[in-house]
């Protein structure tokens, strides 16, 4: 008899492969996530989550030294948060998997 195992799987996305249009408009959604206000961040999370085809969460493109293209949920345990925003909505995050390989600190 087969034993089956779950293995857990991270819902992400690759920038690299989004169009230069997608690319574009995922740039200026973050840029607004960051200056967003309180009723407003939700909803621009949400379009970015469609945009990239995640479910809606916190999002963050990785921002680590080794230039990651993975876009992912900053709430994951296994994230690891590099700087925090001081005075904006979004810091710099690692993905998941940068966080295990090479762990960054601001």
């Amino acid at each position: 008899m087969a034993v089956m195992t779950h293995a857990r799987t991270r819902p992400e996305a690759d920038y690299r492969d989004l169009t230069a249009v997608q690319q574009n408009r995922f740039d200026q959604l973050m840029e607004k996530a960051d200056n967003a206000g309180p009723h407003d961040y939700q909803p621009v999370m949400g379009r970015i989550a469609d945009l990239v085809g995640l479910p809606e969460a916190d999002i963050r493109k990785c921002g680590c030294s080794c230039v990651c293209p993975v876009i992912f949920d900053s709430e994951d345990p296994d994230a690891h948060v590099i700087e925090y925003g001081e005075g904006y909505n979004l810091g710099r995050h690692q993905c998941p998997t940068c966080a295990d390989r090479h762990r960054e600190t601001a």
